[in-house]
């Protein structure tokens, strides 16, 4: 199977089997059939595209019921460090996170379920972040925690005083805090 698990149960990385040659690549970046095999039953109704340059730090955002929403990230373009957090307060991992790189050179994919915190960091010049949703954007019900919250202690990889944020996540609030 291409999914390769991480230290928290149902956060999967995803790699998919590359066939290249002289011409270029292929690969399957999602397959329905593929991921129900895996358990992962994610009916996704929303696709999301973004591009941005070095240093860009957009999140740690989330959605609350009923508009929680599990997610299929990748890159399609550059490099990024993708950062997530347990917020599932019966979870044995609660207030864990986990990073990895994402790129268009490794192909990567990072499947989050439901229940977490998910932000990222550009370190390429520029790079283009795409991503599925099971569930549809509500402005009501997002939520967020502070990118550099002392008791999660993120290394985002680059040096914070360089990184560019929106004015809404510069105050969203600190983990434990959140809503």
């Amino acid at each position: 199977m291409p999914f390769i698990p991480t230290p928290i149960p149902d956060l999967l990385v995803f790699e998919p089997q590359v066939w290249a040659d002289e011409r270029g690549y292929f690969f399957e970046a999602f397959n329905a059939q593929t991921f129900k095999a895996a358990g992962i039953e994610a009916n996704f109704v929303q696709d999301n595209q973004a591009r941005s340059t070095f240093g860009v730090l957009r999140g740690l955002h989330y959605q609350l019921e009923p508009f929680a929403q599990a997610k299929l990230v990748r890159v399609l373009e550059g490099e990024v460090l993708d950062v997530v957090v347990d917020i599932r307060r019966q979870s044995p991992t609660y207030g864990q996170s986990y990073s990895i790189r994402l790129s268009a050179a490794n192909k990567k994919q990072l499947f989050v379920p439901r229940g977490f915190a998910h932000g990222y960091v550009v370190l390429s010049p520029t790079a283009e972040f795409f991503y599925k949703c099971d569930n549809f954007y509500s402005k009501a019900h997002e939520g967020g925690i502070h990118y550099n919250d002392p008791q999660l202690q993120i290394d985002w990889e680059i040096d914070l005083n360089e990184a560019v944020l929106s004015e809404k996540d510069q105050v969203l609030p600190y983990f434990g805090a959140h809503r």
